[in-house]
């Protein structure tokens, strides 16, 4: 049975960790090499389509699908039973739950999300690469925000063969880990501007 509470923490996670702190970290040569492979993905990622399921350390399990369009637009819509959905657009991340009709604004820029959106992805300035790691056939890159590495840690997986995002994960300042991995990935693809729109639900008139 799914745990809605945990499902709406894990969210939280997503959208504003708070408390992850970073250890020191020398750049290797190879580290280097993969990093600007990852800028290099990232910027040359347009558009993405795929089916995602998300995982918190408290074992609450959803799925859905998640569309990227770069810059700026993001949409992960949750499948029954969890009705949830997030859309980011225009500089904002809008969480809107469709059972209890409440909807959460916040600044795009204070999210996870925002490494992945921006106009040109560059790992250094105003985000720190924390590690790199290479196993299995993946590569991990950990990040956190320059101006406070104590405000969160998100971690993008990327496959080898062929080269792509894989999964990320976010660790809360609790040390709360959740995991979105995708699954039936499609880059580039054309995708409907409305995915990104988001108008609120009209009040029930009784």
């Amino acid at each position: 049975m799914i745990d809605r509470r945990a499902i709406l923490a894990s969210l939280a996670a997503l959208a504003a960790p708070r408390g992850a702190s970073a250890q020191g970290f020398q750049p290797s040569p190879d580290d280097r090499r993969d990093i600007a492979r990852v800028e290099g993905y990232l910027d040359g990622l347009r558009t993405l389509r795929a089916r995602f399921v998300q995982v918190s350390d408290q074992g609450a399990v959803a799925e859905g699908r998640v569309y990227i369009h770069r810059p700026g637009r993001l949409r992960l819509d949750y499948a029954d039973p969890v009705k949830l959905l997030i859309v980011a657009a225009r500089g904002q991340l809008i969480q809107h739950d469709r059972e209890l009709r409440q909807t959460t604004y916040l600044l795009l820029s204070s999210t996870p999300a925002a490494v992945l959106l921006r106009e040109r992805v560059v790992l250094s300035g105003d985000v720190t690469v924390t590690g790199v790691d290479r196993a299995a056939g993946m590569l991990r890159v950990a990040l956190v925000q320059t101006s406070d590495p104590r405000a969160g840690r998100i971690t993008l997986v990327f496959g080898e063969r062929p080269f792509q995002l894989a999964s990320w994960v976010v660790v809360d300042g609790q040390g709360a880990t959740t995991r979105i991995t995708l699954s039936e990935i499609e880059p580039d693809v054309a995708l409907d501007p409305q995915l990104f729109e988001f108008r609120e639900e009209p009040a029930n008139r009784n």
